[in-house]
């Protein structure tokens, strides 16, 4: 997914309220490209278990070109529905381990094993 990803992007927010879409057309049709290809179906049907979804990509490039070319309302409204949607989609994993505040109280003492060999 991150083809073009060192394209300077402008924060989610004020890049929906601009007169640019939040990346440029040529990255939205990178992705759309990675997504048909051959090595990408196998890769996502192996970890998966169902084809790649890639229509989202193509109407996200639909509406990018749309935007650029006749300033569309509704184009800009869709493609910054659809990124703040791939933002919310990464951002809802929660962290798999739990974070603590400090060390056990007892770390320096040996470990179980340790004690048993002596």
């Amino acid at each position: 997914m991150g083809v073009l990803r060192r394209a300077v992007q402008r924060p989610l927010a004020q890049a929906c309220f601009s007169l640019q879409p939040p990346r440029p057309c040529e990255a939205y049709r990178a992705e759309w490209k990675l997504c048909r290809s051959a090595r990408h179906f196998l890769h996502h049907y192996y970890v998966h278990g169902e084809r790649p979804a890639c229509e989202q990509w193509r109407r996200d490039l639909a509406s990018c070109r749309e935007w650029e070319e006749r300033r569309s309302a509704e184009a800009q409204r869709s493609l910054c529905e659809s990124e703040r949607a791939r933002v919310q989609a990464t951002r809802k994993h929660a962290l798999v381990w739990a974070l603590r505040q400090s060390p056990p109280a007892d770390w320096h003492l040996p470990l179980p094993q340790e004690e048993k060999d002596q």
